[in-house]
């Protein structure tokens, strides 16, 4: 939903070959990426049909990236759809962002790398990435690798096993998003 092209666009200029899935037969070859822009209801609505195929990856161990709500759709449930079950790859649930400041999160804010041994973030540091949402992952295990603050700190990226994911947009978020984007290909 939403920014599909903008990261197909991001993927060929780091060099990959991506191919968009209309269709479950579609998907193919050694990584999945889930991009996603919108509500969680909607998100997990036009991602059902593709599950059999996700959970088929998930067996093999195959590298899986959701970008925005694609990390969110990985949980059990939302605060937004409270009655629409998430992928449940990952332990935990998407709450609304507990802030006083203005949601949704719209810009440029600076990100926290906590985990540096997380190969999506192989030779990058602190640094500003794009944001847009309202939501983010709170989830039962240890599995966050950066956070961002905005009013209150925010879980920005998390990664377990093959599954990795960030709340902000890699395909909007410069070179460092570019060489995010580069790093999980070359996985």
């Amino acid at each position: 939903m939403g920014n599909v092209r903008s990261v197909y666009n991001a993927l060929k200029y780091s060099g990959a070959k991506p191919v968009i899935a209309n269709y479950p037969s579609e998907v193919k070859g050694d990584k999945i990426i889930i991009p996603g822009v919108g509500a969680f209801g909607e998100g997990m609505k036009n991602l059902n049909p593709f599950i059999p195929k996700i959970r088929q990856f998930v067996a093999t161990n195959t590298p899986i990236l959701g970008i925005c709500l694609g990390l969110q759709m990985f949980f059990e449930e939302s605060e937004e759809a409270p009655k629409v079950e998430g992928l449940r790859l990952l332990k935990g649930k998407i709450i609304k962002i507990r802030t006083k400041l203005k949601l949704p999160q719209i810009g440029w804010n600076y990100l926290k790398i906590r985990k540096e041994n997380c190969p999506l973030f192989k030779d990058i540091d602190n640094g500003y990435v794009y944001f847009v949402h309202s939501y983010h992952a709170l989830p039962e295990e240890d599995i966050v690798v950066a956070t961002t603050d905005h009013g209150t700190e925010i879980n920005a990226s998390i990664w377990k096993n093959q599954l990795f994911g960030t709340q902000f947009h890699l395909e909007k978020s410069g070179r460092m998003g570019l060489q995010i984007l580069k790093n999980f290909v070359e996985l």
